[in-house]
């Protein structure tokens, strides 16, 4: 899998996931403009019913590379979540064929307003895959 990725070509499109459990947070963008929106989030029960949604996903927008945010502790040590995060990675790129790229998202979710009883996922994936933007796909 792909680490980093110093450039995009011109006008891709690319889809941002903040991955849990429970919910798959999205956001879509493209190298042209290099914004990143929230999309939706996806809460299927199932793995299968999870990638089903995405398999929609990956058809309906066409990503040429998808960025997944990958959780860390504060000083950089990996958890279980680290692992977890992986493991989608290496699924995205195995099923849909599209090249995954892993961002630190140690503080998506710390730059976002919480607010009570409303998820934060897509907005966390639009920060993941704007971090993206701003950090590795310099013009």
């Amino acid at each position: 899998m792909t680490r980093f990725v110093s450039s995009c070509s011109p006008m891709e499109t690319l889809l941002g996931f903040d991955f849990g459990l429970k919910r798959i947070g999205v956001a879509v963008g493209n190298s042209l403009i290099r914004q990143a929106q929230p999309l939706t989030i996806v809460t299927a029960a199932t793995n299968d019913a999870k990638f089903s949604a995405i398999e929609t996903l990956m058809k309906e927008w066409q990503p040429a590379r998808c960025i997944v945010g990958l959780p860390r502790h504060p000083d950089g040590a990996e958890h279980e979540m680290t692992v977890r995060c992986r493991r989608f990675a290496n699924q995205l790129q195995g099923r849909f064929g599209v090249a995954t790229v892993l961002v630190d998202e140690r503080y998506s979710s710390a730059v976002i307003p919480q607010q009570r009883g409303k998820s934060i996922d897509a907005q966390a994936a639009a920060i993941i895959l704007q971090q993206y933007f701003d950090e590795y796909a310099k013009p």
